[in-house]
């Protein structure tokens, strides 16, 4: 997502230092200069000619290097800067230089006598605050009734791979009845919580009289302070970066109050923030206040039936997805090219550390179980896996919470937000390893639904942590014969 570059110096309030002087660095070598003082570090600042709230700051130090903090959220490196000023206010500028001796900072003042409207007319702020005229702001809420309104993956991904909230799921936690309002009037934020909100339980100091939450983590009683305040610049990588003042947060706290900002639109804003502990990334989806999603009707899917087949010697007419850490290697060299499978390629499925790993193929039909009903595959289960250590991290409800002998499909509704309830689903254990074994899946017990358009396939059992390694071959969806 693109983003201007006036978005870089937006901040709220200062962090008023005052005029304060570091230590000097000092050299241990006689023959260079005394190390430089606060005294030593000189600026000049002035307003550009046509505009008062842009100013140009020049270094008057003797150095071979000058480093600013321009107090309002950008920091730049040059003897001549400029740094951008749309909002009425004090801003401390620190500069900071470098010498062969040492290094040393001083501070001072700008004051920005009246705000420039015009330097706020920024795409990304309008869509936040509703826009400088909108001086009440605009209020956002977490998009509880939509399916990945909130989750949690890797620090290091782009999606909640790991979780993802079905609509409402979290009723009960505090997370759904709290409000946030962003202002550009003193880029003010409110953050209004009906005296609860939802916490990461790595975080049980944070707040005081914390309790369970419905479903896991905790919840506590809690009411933000008044006068808070937001900053959206650009991040490293491009995107948005949404701050909030301590002691304030969005959503599920996580330790953290800075935001990547994966997507922002006119009426649906994403947001990442990693937690400091742990080194997750929580995921939330806000909508502002009143929105309503429009009711979009999903097309009629055909109600039909086609041969699939998959040898991973040449082209099927199955694609494939791994999903959650699963990887699927569909060009493999066979392991045990011996009866009752002698063909070259077949495919590498490797379960990892998720508890939900799995490969699937999603049709583009309602599958007509009276024509097609049965699912044939062969599997190579290596007896190196590790079948007998038990997962301590598996919930409760988990069937083995260890690698098990064993290959499931399911059959998925994908139209359900919650699909594993009304699914079709068949186990077949497999009781020898360290050869090719052939499965039947037989799906003609329900031959009378017609909702599914998703072939699910998980090797080693489900809600558990434990990886493993295996093989696939000759896959095929038919009939009966």
């Amino acid at each position: 997502m693109k983003t201007l570059t006036k978005t870089q110096w937006i901040v709220p309030v200062l962090l008023l230092f005052g005029l304060v002087a570091c230590e000097p660095q000092v050299s241990s070598d006689p023959s260079l200069d005394p190390a430089p003082t606060s005294e030593s570090v000189t600026f000049e600042m002035e307003p550009t000619a046509d505009n008062a709230n842009v100013i140009q700051f020049t270094n008057t130090s003797e150095s071979f290097r000058a480093v600013w903090d321009l107090g309002n959220g950008q920091t730049k490196e040059g003897d001549e800067v400029i740094g951008e000023y749309p909002v009425q206010g004090e801003y401390v500028v620190t500069l900071t230089i470098f010498t062969p001796s040492g290094q040393a900072m001083n501070t001072d003042t700008v004051t920005i006598a009246e705000t420039n409207p015009a330097m706020l007319d920024d795409p990304n702020l309008n869509m936040l605050t509703g826009g400088f005229d909108n001086t009440g702001g605009k209020t956002w809420v977490v998009d509880s009734t939509q399916a990945g309104h909130f989750g949690v993956g890797p620090g290091d991904g782009n999606w909640p791979e790991y979780f993802a909230a079905t609509p409402e799921q979290k009723t009960g936690t505090g997370l759904y009845n709290d409000r946030y309002t962003f202002a550009l009037d003193g880029f003010s934020f409110d953050m209004e919580t009906n005296g609860d909100v939802f916490i990461n339980d790595s975080h049980p100091d944070a707040f005081a009289n914390a309790t369970a939450a419905p479903g896991g983590d905790l919840m506590a009683p809690w009411e933000a302070p008044d006068n808070q305040t937001f900053t959206l610049t650009e991040g490293e990588n491009g995107n948005l970066r949404l701050t909030v003042s301590d002691p304030t947060f969005i959503g599920f706290y996580n330790g953290s109050n800075t935001y990547e900002v994966i997507e922002l639109t006119e009426n649906s804003m994403t947001l990442k923030v990693v937690d400091p502990v742990e080194g997750l990334a929580w995921y939330h989806t806000l909508i502002p206040e009143g929105y309503t999603h429009p009711v979009v009707e999903e097309p009629e899917l055909p109600y039909t039936s086609e041969e699939l087949y998959d040898n991973f010697d040449e082209e099927g007419n199955i694609v494939w997805t791994a999903v959650e850490v699963a990887e699927f290697n569909e060009n493999y060299d066979n392991p045990a090219p011996v009866p009752v499978n002698e063909s070259a390629k077949v495919a590498k499925y490797v379960k990892n550390l998720s508890q939900y790993d799995n490969v699937y193929t999603d049709l583009e039909y309602n599958i007509n179980l009276n024509e097609r009903s049965l699912v044939r595959l062969k599997v190579y289960m290596p007896s190196y896996n590790d079948y007998d250590t038990v997962d301590p991290n598996a919930p409760d409800w988990s069937p083995t919470k260890q690698l098990t002998k064993q290959v499931e499909v399911k059959l998925h509704d994908t139209k359900n937000p919650e699909p594993w309830t009304n699914q079709a689903a068949i186990i077949q254990p497999v009781a020898e390893t360290d050869k090719w074994v052939e499965l039947e899946f037989d799906f003609s017990g329900w031959s009378d639904s017609d909702i599914y358009d998703k072939i699910i396939i998980q090797v080693g059992g489900e809600a558990h942590g434990m990886p493993g390694i295996f093989f696939l071959d000759d896959i095929e969806f038919t009939a009966a014969q």
